[in-house]
């Protein structure tokens, strides 16, 4: 298999148990480069706990997650939290957001870059005293920052502290701030919960240009399915912790399985129902 044609991210047959809680059971599925793949399924169903396996807070029961990079390939499951940020470049938003709220907007984005202004800092000596390789790198940074900011529209807050933000302005900003690792798989956690029907359709935009301009991979979960619809390649569907369905938007919202899932045992008038809220 050649590198342009391997999935960006395998999981093989992963499992998570807490206790005698299964929350997700042998589950297996591909994420491609430059697609974006939502991740579906009921309250409780296990999208976030897949989320917290592949970024390091969980350490799977079972199952192996593989991220290939180039033409390396990268184990999560034995990977530290840090790490997968890092050297694997999987960078992730959370349903509740979390920016440094009492930093500015601004500094919230170099944040991200602080590997590689560490780096250039050499252990601080070189930030210490301003040598040209750290003072190069702080303008990179600073650049790259000005750029997100002028994508997601935020230019003209970049000195207010994030916290004083409007709650859709938080939305983009995290996003903005994941980026700015420069992931190769973007992993967003609900990004349009609790947005009104404006701020999501700028969401889609700003997801797909992410996907266009970047290449970037983006695993989405997501509970509004028009966005789902709208913009995902691909998609997988959990209940109870097991994968029931998995394939294109067209294929999944018309799997009886699926339907049952979301509205109980099917028969044809809910099925008509199911496809109809599903849009065209």
């Amino acid at each position: 298999m050649t590198d342009a044609s391997r999935p960006l991210l395998t999981v093989d047959h992963l499992t998570m148990r807490f206790g005698g809680l299964v929350a997700i059971d042998d589950v297996s599925f591909d994420a491609h480069p430059s697609e974006i793949t939502a991740i579906i399924g009921p309250n409780g169903a296990g999208k976030t706990t897949v989320f917290n396996c592949l970024t390091g807070f969980y350490k799977p029961t079972e199952g192996m997650l593989t991220l290939n990079r180039g033409k390396r390939s990268f184990l999560l499951e034995r990977m530290e939290g840090h790490d997968i940020a890092g050297h694997a470049g999987i960078a992730r938003t959370f349903q509740n957001i979390r920016l440094f709220s009492a930093m500015s907007v601004l500094e919230n984005l170099l944040v991200a870059q602080h590997r590689s202004l560490m780096a250039a800092s050499a252990g601080s000596f070189a930030g210490l005293f301003g040598l040209p390789s750290y003072r190069h790198a702080h303008r990179t940074a600073i650049d790259k920052a000005k750029g997100w900011l002028d994508r997601v529209g935020l230019t003209h807050r970049a000195d207010e502290d994030a916290g004083n933000l409007p709650y859709g302005d938080q939305r983009r900003l995290e996003i903005a701030r994941a980026m700015c690792s420069d992931p190769v798989l973007l992993c967003l956690d609900e990004p349009a919960a609790g947005l009104n029907p404006r701020e999501t359709q700028g969401l889609n935009e700003l997801i797909v240009g992410i996907r266009k301009d970047f290449g970037t991979g983006i695993l989405l979960i997501e509970h509004d399915m028009s966005v789902v619809m709208q913009i995902s390649d691909h998609v997988i569907v959990l209940d109870y912790g097991r994968k029931i369905s998995d394939g294109t938007p067209d294929q999944v919202r018309a799997d009886p399985a699926v339907i049952r899932a979301y509205l109980g045992e099917e028969d044809e008038d809910t099925a008509v129902t199911a496809n109809a809220a599903a849009g065209p």
